[in-house]
C-alpha cells in the first residue's frame, strides 16, 4: 500500500512524486477547503519519525499489519 499526495487538474487527480503504475487502483479522500490535519505537539516527532521510516523503505506491508491485528483478536 502506498500514500500519495496530488491535486485535481482538468477533472484528473495528478499525483506528486514518483507516478502510479498503469492499473492501479485508488482511493481519493479530499478535504473540504475548510478542513486541517492537525498533529498535537507532543506526536509530531513520532509522526516525522514514521514518515522518515517510510522514506527510508523501512515499511510494513498491508497484509503483514492486518495478520497482525488478526493474532491480536
Amino acid at each position: 500500500m502506498k500514500v500519495a499526495t496530488g491535486t485535481v487538474v482538468d477533472g484528473k487527480v495528478v499525483v506528486r512524486g514518483e507516478p502510479l503504475p498503469e492499473g492501479t487502483v485508488v482511493t481519493v479522500l479530499a478535504r473540504e477547503a475548510s478542513e486541517r490535519f492537525e498533529v498535537p505537539a507532543e506526536l509530531e516527532p513520532e509522526l516525522l519519525a514514521s514518515l522518515a521510516e517510510a522514506d527510508r523503505g523501512e515499511t510494513v506491508s498491508a497484509d503483514e499489519v492486518l495478520a497482525r491485528l488478526r493474532r491480536i483478536n
